[in-house]
């Protein structure tokens, strides 16, 4: 078996398109056909279905993907110690939520880049379903989502973590007093919210929704850093996640309100598509977000 006919069948794969593919690799269409023809000769059995000018894996197609990247990699590995050491280099594309990207280049970028200084990075806010879209159609490599919890069989989880979120206040709003508090008394209040159906405050809408109740901010923001400054100078109460408020919660700029009828449930995910390679720099970016 040729390992180049297995790589073609894994960048068609990736890709859906046999063109694609040939521009990739730097080969004619003709000879991507041959090569995944040769391959399924050998294995005895359809890679691909090839439907209305659209190239889908079949369930078998599948099966030997994992296997053709697993192939991949134990090759790799074998010829890295007779070769000298060489930079890790490559383009990563990385959807997510306008939250969690302040975890992704306010902490310890600059050391990222000192480690991986091949590696660029291509950075795409979106809300989850669009993410979703653009990883099945192979546009990004990554999805790093602030959302209820996602399992699919198409997915592979490379981290998750729940991550715990409070109402939030100034430290002398008059609810800041209150030991305890219900969603209810919180619904007349001004609010500062990030933008509608993304990620958190969508499942926060759909919360307050089943009890019959709606919140209609006064400013809706992607930023959840300008949110917190709006919210620390008493312009209104918010919905965040900790992680970007507990700074100032511990500087005791912002109080978290106990609420205790509005319990909602949200994931920290980073995941990736089955039929991806993990390639050296999809794996240090994700050693990276998991650290």
């Amino acid at each position: 078996m040729e390992l180049k006919n297995l790589n073609t069948f894994i960048q068609v794969a990736e890709l859906n398109s046999f063109t694609k593919a040939a521009e990739k690799l730097g080969y004619s269409q003709s000879t991507v056909s041959f090569q995944i023809r040769q391959l399924e000769e050998e294995l005895k059995t359809q890679l691909f279905e090839r439907i209305n000018h659209t190239v889908t894996l079949t369930s078998k197609g599948s099966d030997v993907l994992a296997y053709a990247h697993q192939i991949n990699k134990l090759t790799k590995e074998m010829l890295d110690p007779q070769q000298p050491k060489q930079e890790i280099c490559g383009h990563i594309r990385i959807a997510m939520s306008d939250s969690l990207c302040r975890l992704l280049l306010q902490d310890d970028f600059g050391d990222f880049r000192l480690q991986y200084p091949g590696i660029t990075l291509k950075v795409i806010s979106a809300g989850t379903e669009e993410m979703f879209r653009l990883l099945n159609h192979n546009e990004v490599d990554l999805v790093y989502t602030l959302d209820s919890h996602i399992y699919h069989a198409e997915y592979r989880i490379a981290q998750e973590e729940q991550v715990k979120m409070h109402f939030v206040a100034a430290k002398n709003h008059p609810l800041a007093k209150k030991e305890i508090l219900s969603v209810r008394d919180l619904v007349q209040e001004p609010f500062v919210l990030t933008e509608k159906g993304m990620s958190y405050r969508r499942l926060f809408d759909n919360r307050l929704a089943a009890e019959s109740l709606e919140i209609q901010p006064i400013l809706e923001i992607s930023s959840t850093d300008l949110v917190s400054r709006l919210v620390e100078q008493g312009i209104g109460l918010s919905f965040l996640p900790d992680f970007t408020t507990k700074k100032m919660a511990a500087e005791g700029r912002l109080v978290y309100l106990n609420v205790i009828d509005c319990q909602i449930e949200v994931w920290k995910q980073l995941l990736y598509h089955r039929d991806k390679w993990l390639s050296p720099q999809m794996e240090s970016v994700i050693k990276y977000l998991s650290s």
